[in-house]
């Protein structure tokens, strides 16, 4: 029998899938030839916004409309937060089933193809890392490790730690035992994720920069991190990652607004002048560093005046790239149970109004980068006329007339600034 695995949502999501397929090619499966159909088809969910449960609904409907008589499987967040809901509006789904077991879905399948009966199989997550559930994705450049689980933080909007339960780490040595097999792959840089990374190794006793140490094997030369919150990076910790010297200077920091009054309403544990004095921090340790990050608009109660607030200072920060979001409600989270929603057309303004800055604000930073020599990491090749890969500090470089092989780190002098992307050369 084939399978096939569609993954939406995060980066951890697609370590679990990983996972997921090597369980299926362990229980004799093979996977489906990409114009083919499959026997059974694998929806690993998202449930972080509104659009993302929407999505993963309509791919389940889709898999079932490709092959009527294969078996579709829905699992992930979306299950694990609202099992109900899933149970009760994903009719096309012969399996639902959350985080906890993603392993022992090959045996739910089996059961499932025994009794011919709809199964619902959403379970408690536990307070254990789960190791069988989280392969490397290799199937990258960039190996993609899982070193955290969950998260405590509970903030107004968030329904992630129902989603995903509370914090675990990975052990270092098992960081370690997957950093090797991504080298023996061939990868040459591994991005560590989490759910909420920077709370890494609080509940085993180790910290981030223990992690990053972890993956430094040789054969690796490259290890970043994946978006961290700014009240879990404190000015010991920036020095410990400062002697880790393979880590790529690029930190996403997830501010969500840059608002003191909607953060406090948001249950976020910063203030904008602590956020802003650790990015400060951070680019005098790292000099050259990228700053990246995450904005929403329109969350319940947000004033004409804190979105300007929030406008004002993302143009101070100066941020390299933000990813620009609306608010969606969550249902079981507190912000979703405030009457002074924002009306959707207010939202949509505002992320078209904040998504401008952040295209002025990348060009900014892009066009600051020319003239500067970097090492680029060549990535599986997207057209006939270029090269394409990612400085350590995220920047996306075209290199035209040259063929350079896949996973090279070559030193790119960079030229110009086009849209968002550098173009650049290695012939200087």
């Amino acid at each position: 029998m084939t399978f096939s695995i569609i993954t939406l949502g995060c980066k951890v999501n697609s370590c679990e899938s990983a996972a997921i397929h090597a369980a299926f090619l362990a229980a004799g499966y093979s996977p489906a030839e990409e114009d083919s159909h499959a026997d059974v088809y694998i929806i690993n969910s998202c449930a972080v916004t509104g659009v993302g449960v929407k999505k993963a609904r309509q791919t389940v409907s889709h898999c079932k409309t490709l092959n009527p008589d294969g078996i579709t499987v829905l699992c992930g967040c979306y299950p694990q937060a609202y099992p109900e809901e899933a149970i009760r509006d994903v009719s096309a789904a012969d399996i639902i089933t959350g985080n906890a077991n993603k392993s022992e879905i090959p045996a739910m399948v089996s059961k499932f193809i025994a009794e011919h009966r709809r199964m619902s199989c959403v379970q408690p997550l536990t307070r254990e890392f789960d190791e069988a559930s989280s392969a490397a994705d290799l199937d990258r450049t960039r190996a993609f490790i899982k070193i955290e689980d969950g998260c405590d933080r509970f903030c107004a909007y968030c329904i992630i730690p129902t989603a995903r339960g509370r914090v675990r780490s990975r052990r270092p040595e098992e960081i370690t035992r997957q950093a090797e097999q991504a080298a023996a792959a061939g990868n040459r840089e591994i991005v560590l994720t989490g759910i909420n990374l920077g709370c890494y190794g609080e509940d085993i006793g180790y910290t981030p920069a223990d992690a990053v140490r972890a993956a430094q094997v040789s054969g690796i030369e490259r290890v970043r991190l994946g978006s961290l919150e700014a009240d879990t990076l404190t000015g010991d910790e920036i020095q410990r990652l400062k002697a880790c010297e393979k880590l790529c200077p690029h930190f996403h920091l997830s501010l969500q607004s840059g608002s003191d009054a909607v953060l406090k309403r948001m249950k976020r544990r910063y203030t904008s002048a602590e956020y802003l004095a650790l990015v400060e921090k951070l680019r005098n340790v790292f000099p050259g560093c990228a700053i990246t990050t995450d904005i929403m608009v329109g969350f319940p109660g947000e004033t004409d005046e804190e979105f300007a607030e929030s406008m004002a200072f993302a143009e101070k920060v100066g941020f390299a790239k933000i990813h620009v979001f609306p608010y969606s409600i969550r249902k079981g989270t507190v912000a979703a149970m405030r009457t002074n929603q924002v009306v959707p057309q207010i939202k949509s303004a505002r992320a078209k109004e904040m998504s401008a800055l952040a295209d002025r604000l990348e060009r900014q930073f892009l066009e600051s980068q020319v003239g500067t020599v970097q090492t680029v990491l060549i990535e599986k090749r997207t057209s006939p006329d270029y090269c394409n890969g990612f400085t350590g500090s995220y920047i996306p470089v075209r290199i035209y007339g040259e063929d350079i092989p896949r996973h090279s780190l070559v030193q790119v002098k960079l030229t110009s600034a086009d849209g968002n992307y550098c173009t650049g050369t290695t012939k200087f």
